[in-house]
């Protein structure tokens, strides 16, 4: 007796094919028509006509994919019109980031323009602007460097350093505020990123600037062991200042014919810095300063005053200054980093001025002085003294 039901048999479960699959399927339904496909191929007819609807989108995935999964948003608009934004940012050279882009982003769901479901709850997560570089074919592009070779005795080197700064430790009892480090970094007008965003496949990375990456100046940074920043020091390759120009306070501003530092500069900065170095006038106590064996650093004339002022100087190997020197170390990549930040927004805000023939103009020294300024200011005193740490010199 019929009762109107029928046992149906165990679920079949879904199955996922691969791109490529899918591409020879509807290649042979292309050639044939999609009954015989689906036969050849043991797949459903609806399937077949679905992918075929999906060819121009299966041949922009790899072939090994099964899922388009990524490839689905709920932002459109605001996508299309970030991913325009992007283009026209790398069409004029400009630098992106994935931080920029978040940002971008951030500000367009506030528009109106842009309201879809859900963008009140948008917040542009690191994992979004993931799915938005693959769903729009772009990705981080970065330059290639040369890193310090380390010399072969590298082990024997370091411990005999490490070796003389406990010595003196010992002999002298240094606190902490006297105990430095010294350095001198090169910088350019012009600091574009090492990375940008561009779209898979472009062979040319063009970065826009002033045309003045090659056109230098020299900063001064110096630090002590309890985390004390002391003032940073700008020698511009210029023969004087000029008159008018007002600098920031806090940060010195000099002018040398190379723009570098020379003897007579760090006997400058010796007097001034050094010795003027918060409770070094009142503690009249020995000190320990730790730099490179740049010539101007190893000259008689400079022992000669390191030793009238009772600073023992501790040179650092050749080779080893970024395995020994703190700045090396942690701090001179962190600073660069803010100081170019600040570059990045500058030229995308459009304050660049332009020459009389169109090109921009470089951004002026007082300008670049509260930039070098303002960078210093903001790395941690924590960050300091874990420097010294880290290279075995600011242990208690």
């Amino acid at each position: 007796m019929d009762t109107g039901t029928t046992n149906s048999g165990p679920k079949q479960k879904r199955r996922s094919y691969e791109a490529g699959f899918k591409l020879k399927v509807v290649s042979r339904a292309e050639e044939s028509n999609n009954s015989i496909a689906s036969r050849e191929f043991c797949v459903d007819e609806k399937q077949v006509r679905e992918w075929r609807k999906m060819k121009a989108d299966l041949e922009k995935i790899p072939k090994a994919k099964k899922a388009r999964r990524g490839l689905m948003t709920s932002f459109g608009v605001l996508e299309t019109e970030l991913h325009a934004w992007v283009i026209a940012c790398r069409q004029n050279g400009y630098c992106v980031t994935r931080m920029g882009i978040r940002l971008r982003a951030l500000q367009m769901a506030k528009d109106d323009k842009f309201k879809a479901p859900g963008i009140e709850k948008f917040a542009a997560s690191a994992g979004w602007c993931s799915r938005f570089m693959n769903r729009f074919g772009l990705c981080l592009r970065q330059r290639t460097k040369i890193s310090q070779k380390l010399p072969q005795d590298l082990e024997e080197k370091v411990m005999s350093f490490q070796s003389f700064i406990i010595k003196q430790r010992r002999i002298h009892n240094y606190d902490l505020g006297d105990i430095g480090n010294m350095d001198e970094t090169p910088m350019t007008f012009d600091l574009p990123s090492n990375r940008t965003v561009a779209s898979l496949g472009d062979k040319t990375i063009f970065l826009r600037t002033t045309g003045n990456e090659k056109n230098h100046f020299t900063v001064v940074l110096s630090c002590l062991a309890n985390g004390t920043k002391l003032r940073p020091v700008i020698i511009f390759k210029r023969k004087t200042l000029p008159k008018k120009v007002k600098f920031p306070p806090r940060i010195t501003v000099r002018p040398h014919v190379k723009g570098w530092m020379d003897e007579d500069g760090t006997k400058k900065w010796l007097e001034e810095i050094w010795n003027g170095r918060p409770g070094a006038a009142l503690k009249k106590k020995p000190s320990l300063l730790v730099w490179d064996m740049f010539r101007a650093h190893t000259c008689d004339g400079i022992k000669e005053l390191a030793k009238s002022s009772q600073v023992t100087l501790a040179v650092i190997p050749g080779g080893l200054t970024s395995v020994l020197q703190p700045l090396d170390v942690s701090l001179n990549k962190p600073f660069k980093d803010r100081v170019r930040k600040m570059w990045h927004e500058w030229m995308s805000s459009g304050q660049a001025r332009l020459t009389k023939v169109g090109n921009l103009m470089k951004p002026n020294i007082e300008l670049i002085a509260k930039w070098v300024r303002d960078a210093w200011e903001d790395i941690p005193e924590d960050m300091v003294q874990r420097a010294f740490k880290k290279c075995g010199i600011g242990w208690q």
